[in-house]
């Protein structure tokens, strides 16, 4: 197949799977790339994602490296002719890559974990919470640049509210709750939004109090999104050079280990709400 004229996580991350299970076995790319009658460059380009492969290939790669792992192979197959063309393309060459990568993997997924502490998470945002948000961390862009983010981070909320959406849970510390990225009116509605979206069964959101001990998590946000099999599962962490996706199998089970950790912090869904409506009631 032709090289892809756009490199996504979704492929990065088939090309990265097929390049384990070529590994696991001790084969050289060059040997593996004879197997289909191709040359050590094109399996580079497969497994960096930047030539797509086809299911047949990915069946006839897995037998060749011995994976009798079947739900595996099909996963991986159904990742190679997956043709989704979801809304996050039209904000193709508007907004960076990453932005249409955090959005197409949240439509794949079959669940959704995130942890947050200094800002409401983003599938809970109103327009008004995430143009504060955007304005104040880059004061530099103009209304053209602003108004598509806002857009974007809105539409992600299908995930959660469509017709078929994926079960999402959120721990989200009580400072994020009670800073004003904005002023009192965005913060109040802010925190409805919340609530509605709890009484609709659309988030089951627990929060960390900031008098709760032994809760040392500042660093801990995190994005945790299941895949079709656990091995397949993909963390979203926030680094000083952008957002990171982590897909190592010792990555995610730290990954895992955290956000069982820090539920421990925090309190239950119906004390949570409870917690949230009198916030509102301070305000």
């Amino acid at each position: 197949m032709p090289p892809k004229r756009h490199l996504t996580a979704r492929r990065l991350r088939l090309g990265a799977e097929l390049r384990k299970l070529r590994e696991a076995t001790g084969m050289k790319a060059r040997e593996a790339a004879a197997l289909l009658g191709a040359d050590a460059v094109q399996m580079s380009q497969i497994e960096s994602g930047v030539a797509g492969v086809s299911a047949e290939r990915v069946r006839r790669l897995a037998a060749h490296y011995a994976c009798t792992d079947e739900a595996l192979i099909e996963a991986l197959a159904a990742m190679a002719t997956d043709r989704t063309r979801g809304w996050w393309e039209e904000y193709r060459g508007v907004l960076p890559q990453v932005n249409l990568d955090v959005a197409e993997a949240e439509h794949h997924a079959k669940f959704l974990r995130e942890v947050v502490i200094t800002h409401v998470p983003g599938l809970l945002q109103t327009p008004d919470y995430a143009r504060a948000v955007f304005r104040y961390m880059r004061p530099e862009l103009p209304e053209s640049e602003l108004a598509p983010r806002v857009e974007h981070r809105m539409k992600r909320h299908a995930v959660i509210e469509g017709d078929n959406p994926a079960p999402y849970e959120t721990i989200v510390h009580e400072f994020a709750l009670r800073i004003r990225v904005a002023d009192r009116q965005a913060s109040l509605s802010q925190l409805r939004r919340i609530l509605d979206e709890i009484e609709q069964g659309h988030a089951t959101v627990r929060v960390i109090p900031t008098d709760q001990d032994s809760f040392a998590g500042a660093g801990a946000s995190m994005m945790y999104m299941g895949g079709p099999l656990p091995q397949l599962d993909t963390g979203l962490r926030d680094t000083p050079g952008g957002t990171m996706f982590v897909d190592a199998d010792t990555q995610l089970e730290r990954l895992r280990t955290l956000f069982r950790k820090v539920e421990s912090a925090s309190l239950e869904p119906t004390a949570s709400r409870d917690f949230i409506h009198h916030l509102t009631k301070e305000l």
